[in-house]
């Protein structure tokens, strides 16, 4: 029988997903039709707005058919349809792809500034973002968010796999799961791009919540500005009634022990209230320093996740896109050449490829590796001169404690093994140096036991945050 057929199907999948990911996304679903047809069974779901509708049709949509046709015993076709708030029904098949959120160019909209004068304007992608928002859409809103930076042009990868995950969560069920959410990376990585992600995809569901996103500097101002008029009752008007928090870099909080003070007082509040609450950092919360540490045990309280600098495969994926994005396809070979000499970060992926499109323009020439070559000399000839596999070794013989000489010796203890393996995964990293040549440079040792060193250390960067602390401090050291 097809009218019961959803309530059978929502027993099932209640059977065979975790309870979260139930309650969450499939329990809420409204079944607008289910009807035989001489091809098979149609179902139709409704969803309250786009991002929900994406995220079911992406995560669950092939499992909702099965489940349904088995239980049917013939073929069950999926739709999945928007319904408006006012009433109207819009189809919206399985198919169809994601819709970016960019609201009206009159709703109240203001260009947006950069953070600082070291920092980049918002139209510099961040973390492979392939948007390229026209002078309306790059701005922010009364809550402050960039309206530009959403989940549909952010390009995922390994590097974000589970910050972008845990993102996608918060913002599809705020209050619930991974309450604070805590990000942390090196610069340009994309941190600030997800944080303005799940902003925007919850005021597309919602457009009533109270959703504010500002740098830890803003708030210390404001902070400052009532505490010399004595006007705490309005900061707390301010903070305390939001419904979702996103605040930038909050190592700038060190030392400041009033902001400290009032920013537990909000944190507290917001929770209390299952307000949703993500931060950023460029550590993790127990590298913080000089912040209380009740502030740090909070912060650490509910899910802490890292950006990692974008791999070779992602650093190729998102010149090639933003190069077609700006109408100028890059080949392959070319990308592959960029992403191997800019590793560091996806502004300076970014950076490297506006040059190469201007080069290519005012010389008139096709985007080649030979132009491209030309196009970063400057950098090339930088990162040649700077990064050198004697200069990593100095530096992390330096960071590490222990004499040069321990670089090339036989011995094995770990405390020189360890920082050496190190060596040879940075030199790996952030030279061209092959594996034997490496070898060479450390006593001539042999390539696989640079292999060894260099996925050891990779795998256990993604899973220690220390170490990937210490990695980061030692690459920005190298990088000068």
């Amino acid at each position: 029988m097809t009218e019961d057929l959803w309530q059978r199907g929502c027993e099932r999948l209640a059977a065979e997903l975790p309870e979260q990911q139930f309650n969450t996304w499939i329990r809420p679903l409204q079944a607008a039709a289910v009807a035989d047809s001489a091809s098979g069974v149609v179902a139709s779901l409704l969803v309250p707005n786009r991002f929900k509708l994406d995220w079911i049709r992406n995560q669950y949509g092939g499992r909702i058919e099965a489940v349904l046709s088995e239980l049917a015993g013939k073929p069950v076709r999926l739709e999945i349809n928007l319904a408006p708030r006012d009433g109207a029904v819009r189809a919206a098949p399985l198919n169809t792809p994601p819709l970016s959120h960019i609201p009206a160019a009159n709703d109240g909209l203001i260009p947006l500034k950069s953070r600082s004068a070291a920092s980049e304007s918002v139209f510099v992608p961040i973390n492979g973002a392939t948007y390229a928002p026209p002078p309306s859409a790059a701005a922010v809103s009364r809550h402050r968010l960039n309206l530009g930076l959403t989940f549909s042009n952010l390009v995922p990868g390994r590097a974000n796999q589970m910050a972008r995950t845990a993102a996608l969560h918060v913002a599809g069920a705020p209050g619930q799961m991974y309450n604070p959410l805590f990000i942390y990376g090196g610069v340009g990585l994309g941190k600030t791009h997800l944080m303005n992600a799940v902003g925007n995809a919850l005021l597309a569901d919602r457009p009533e919540a109270r959703v504010l996103y500002l740098h830890a500097e803003q708030f210390i101002t404001d902070v400052v500005k009532n505490y010399q008029r004595k006007t705490f009752d309005e900061l707390k008007a301010k903070y305390h009634s939001l419904d979702l928090l996103l605040i930038d870099d909050v190592q700038f909080f060190a030392g400041k022990e009033r902001t400290q003070e009032e920013f537990f007082n909000a944190f507290e509040a917001l929770l209390a209230k299952k307000a949703h609450i993500i931060m950023t950092s460029d550590t993790y919360p127990k590298g913080l320093v000089d912040i209380d540490e009740r502030l740090t045990s909070r912060f650490d309280a509910g899910l802490t996740v890292a950006i990692e600098p974008p791999e070779l495969e992602m650093r190729v994926a998102i010149l090639m896109k933003k190069a077609e994005a700006e109408g100028t396809p890059m080949p392959e070979d070319v990308a592959f050449f960029v992403a191997k000499n800019v590793r560091a970060n996806v502004r300076e992926l970014e950076g490297a490829l506006r040059k190469i499109l201007a080069y290519s323009r005012f010389s008139q020439k096709d985007i080649s590796i030979a132009l491209a070559r030309d196009a970063l000399k400057d950098l090339l000839s930088i990162q040649n001169r700077q990064i050198g596999v004697e200069n990593i070794q100095k530096t992390v013989a330096d960071f590490y404690k222990i004499k040069i000489a321990d670089m090339y010796s036989k011995k094995r203890p770990a405390s020189i093994a360890r920082p050496r393996q190190i060596a040879m995964y940075l030199a790996k990293e952030m030279t061209q140096k092959s594996l034997p040549e490496i070898g060479e440079l450390f006593g001539g040792r042999d390539h696989t036991t640079v292999l060894h060193a260099v996925r050891k250390i990779s795998a256990e960067r993604q899973k220690n945050p220390e170490l990937n602390q210490q990695l980061h401090v030692l690459e920005q050291t190298l990088k000068g």
